[in-house]
C-alpha cells in the first residue's frame, strides 16, 4: 500500500487563522494516524501580497501547535520551471491552447453573461485559432465540452459535475506564472500527495483538477472537503466572533494543547469524548467521523477548555509560561519560590495565562489602588480596632501557616462577635486591593508575615485618614 501523504498549502498573504489551522491539524492527524508524511508548501505565486513575515508567522504558529512537518517547506515561486514544463506538454498534446483575449473584453463579456442570467464562463473565442505562445497570451485548459466528472469525496460521497458548467480555465498567466488550479495539481502530482483534505470552498475546483490529472495521465489523490466554520450566530466566521490569528491566541494566554483540542472538535467527533491528548487524537482520527455540517465557533467553550488545560498543567510549567505575561505588568524576575506558591493559588481560577498574571499581580506589587466599591462596603470605622488587634496578634505569631491563621481569625471573630467574613473581607481588600482573590489564608501564606503586616498597617493608616477627612 502506498504511503499516505498529506499537505498543508497556505498562501503567505496573511496570518494563520482558525480555519487554516484546523485544515493543517486534520491533514497532520490523518498522516500521523496512517504513519504517513505531512508536507508544508507555500502557495506564493501572488507576488504582490505574499510576504516573508507571513511565511515566518505561519511556520511559528504550526510549531507552537506542535504540528511539525516532515517535508518542506516548499515554495511555488521556486518551482516555476516545473510548471512551464508541464504546461508545454499539455499545449503540445493539444490539451491546452493559447488565448489573447484582452482582460477588459473578458470582463465586458462576463458582465453581459450575468445580466442575461448566463454562467459567466469563457466563450472559447481562441479555442480553435491555433495560437502559439506570445506576449500578453495566457494558456487555457481545453476542458471537455460534454460529459461529467464525478468527485468521490471521502466526507460527502459522490458528487457529479457537468462539463457544460465548467469553462476553459487559465493554466499559465501572461507573465509566465501558474494559476492556483494548475500549480496545485502539478505540486500534488510531483510531490506524491495521496490525500487532499481541505475546506469545502475548494469543492468547485476539484472537477477541474481531476480533469487536469486525467489529461496528464495521472491518478488523482483522494479528496475530502471539510465543511466551513461558522460564527456562533451562524454567519461566516470573522474577527468580530473572536476568531483571531493563531499567534494572537498565544499572546492572549491560551495553551497550544487547548487550542489543538478545540480545533479537532470543530467538525470531528469521537462519541461523547471532549478532551483528547495528542496521542489520542492521532489514534482515533478518521475522516469517517468528520461531520458534513458546518461547525460553529464558540469562544466561551474554547475559554473553558483552556481553563481545563491550565488546571491540568504542572505548577512549574505554568510558572515559566506566565513569566512573559507578568513582564507585561512590569513584574520582572519574580522570586521563584513565591512565584510557584502564587501560581498554585490562582491555577484553579484562571482561564488564560494573561488572566493568571493579572490575578497574581498583587503578590509582587506593593503599590495598588483599593477597589472603590470594596472601600465603601468594608473599610468602616468599626474595623479599626479589629485591624489593630490583628496586627498585634500577627506580630506575636510564631507560625504563619494557613491553619494557624484561620484559628486566629476565628478567635477574633468570636471575640468581636462578628462573622468570619466581616473580618476576612476588609483584610482581603487591605492585602490585595480587591474583594475577590484566592483563599485569604493562602494569600497571607504566600505574601509572608512581613508583607502582610506592612499592608495591614498601610490600610489602617488609610482607614484612619479616611475617617479624619
Amino acid at each position: 500500500m502506498k504511503t499516505v501523504k498529506t499537505r498543508f498549502p497556505p498562501s503567505p498573504t496573511g496570518y494563520l487563522h482558525i480555519g487554516g489551522a484546523r485544515t493543517a491539524l486534520f491533514n497532520w492527524l490523518f498522516a500521523k494516524h496512517h504513519n504517513g508524511i505531512f508536507l508544508l508548501r507555500f502557495e506564493d505565486t501572488d507576488r504582490e501580497r505574499s510576504r516573508k513575515e507571513f511565511v515566518d508567522s505561519i511556520k511559528e504558529a504550526l510549531e507552537w501547535l506542535e504540528l511539525f512537518w516532515d517535508e518542506g517547506p516548499y515554495f511555488q515561486l521556486e518551482r516555476l520551471e516545473i510548471y512551464r514544463e508541464y504546461a508545454k506538454r499539455l499545449y503540445e498534446e493539444g490539451k491546452a491552447y493559447y488565448c489573447e483575449c484582452p482582460p477588459e473584453v473578458l470582463e465586458q463579456k462576463r458582465k453581459q453573461a450575468l445580466a442575461e442570467g448566463r454562467k459567466p464562463k469563457y466563450d472559447g473565442t481562441c479555442r480553435d485559432r491555433g495560437l502559439g505562445p506570445g506576449p500578453g497570451r495566457v494558456l487555457r485548459f481545453r476542458c471537455p465540452e460534454f460529459g461529467t466528472t464525478v468527485v468521490e469525496d471521502l466526507i460527502r460521497g459522490s458528487i457529479a459535475f457537468d462539463h457544460q458548467e465548467l469553462d476553459d480555465f487559465i493554466l499559465m498567466r501572461a507573465d509566465g506564472t501558474p494559476t492556483y488550479q494548475f500549480a496545485v495539481v502539478i505540486d500534488d502530482l510531483t510531490m506524491g500527495i495521496t490525500h487532499v483534505i481541505r475546506g469545502d470552498d475548494h469543492l468547485s475546483n476539484t472537477p477541474k483538477q481531476i480533469l487536469l490529472y486525467e489529461a496528464l495521465g495521472a491518478t488523482p489523490p483522494r479528496f475530502a472537503h471539510v465543511p466551513m466554520i461558522l460564527g456562533p450566530d451562524g454567519s461566516r466566521l470573522s474577527k468580530r466572533h473572536g476568531a483571531l490569528s493563531i499567534l494572537a491566541y498565544r499572546e492572549a494566554g491560551y495553551l497550544p494543547q487547548a487550542l489543538r483540542n478545540y480545533l479537532v472538535r470543530l467538525g470531528w467527533s469521537y462519541g461523547d469524548q471532549e478532551i483528547f491528548t495528542l496521542e489520542e487524537m492521532i489514534e482515533k482520527f478518521d475522516l469517517s467521523r468528520v461531520s458534513k455540517s458546518p461547525a460553529r465557533f464558540d469562544p466561551d467553550k474554547l475559554l473553558a477548555l483552556n481553563a481545563h488545560y491550565i488546571r491540568q498543567e504542572t505548577t512549574e510549567r505554568l510558572a515559566e509560561l506566565v513569566k512573559p505575561f507578568l513582564a507585561r505588568l512590569e513584574i520582572k524576575d519574580p522570586e521563584e519560590t513565591k512565584l510557584l506558591k502564587a501560581v498554585e493559588t490562582v491555577k484553579p481560577r484562571a482561564r488564560t495565562l494573561a488572566e493568571m498574571a493579572e490575578m497574581m499581580r498583587f503578590y509582587f506589587v506593593d503599590e495598588f489602588e483599593y477597589d472603590e466599591k470594596g472601600v465603601k462596603k468594608f473599610f468602616k470605622a468599626e474595623i479599626i480596632p479589629v485591624f489593630e488587634r490583628l496586627i498585634q496578634e500577627l506580630e506575636n505569631l510564631y507560625s504563619f501557616d494557613e491553619e494557624t491563621l484561620e484559628k486566629l481569625f476565628r478567635g477574633l471573630a468570636e471575640e468581636y462577635q462578628l462573622k468570619l467574613k466581616h473580618i476576612a473581607q476588609p483584610v482581603r481588600l487591605a492585602l490585595t486591593g480587591r474583594t475577590v482573590s484566592p483563599g485569604l489564608f493562602e494569600v497571607m501564606n504566600v505574601l509572608g508575615k512581613e508583607t502582610v503586616l506592612k499592608r495591614l498597617k498601610k490600610a489602617l493608616d488609610y482607614l484612619k485618614g479616611k475617617l479624619n477627612d
